[in-house]
């Protein structure tokens, strides 16, 4: 993602240690950002969290020295970008890193791959 502007909600999945540090900062949990960044928390190990096992959620929460009032804000704050992928109301917006040209042809594309995310996010719930 490009330095400041938030990452896409829609690929969360596969955002980088840095894009998951900006989106802390959105949720009012940028204080997390160091740990999180230290212990390599990227999009993929979001995703895992729901699949995380009680021990594996202590670990985590002692790893991050979070307070559980906000660990419970963070997977709040991940439902609501699932939901909102199921329901297909992100913007679709173009990458910072693909050129402008192909600004038309990516969105498309976009759009028609989000129904494949969602099914795969329906398998998971």
């Amino acid at each position: 993602m490009s330095r400041g502007r938030s990452p896409e909600p829609l690929d969360f999945f596969i955002w980088t240690v840095e894009d998951v540090g900006l989106w802390l900062e959105q949720i009012n949990l940028g204080s997390y950002r160091q740990a999180f960044e230290e212990n390599g928390v990227n999009g993929e190990y979001l995703e895992s969290l729901s699949m995380f096992t009680t021990e594996q959620i202590l670990r985590f929460i002692r790893r991050c020295h979070m307070k559980w009032g906000d660990f419970i804000t963070l997977c709040k704050e991940l439902r609501r970008i699932k939901v909102a992928c199921l329901k297909g109301e992100q913007e679709v917006r173009r990458p910072w890193w693909a050129p402008s040209c192909l600004s038309v042809v990516f969105v498309r594309v976009a759009k028609r791959n989000r129904q494949s995310r969602v099914v795969s996010l329906k398998l998971e719930a």
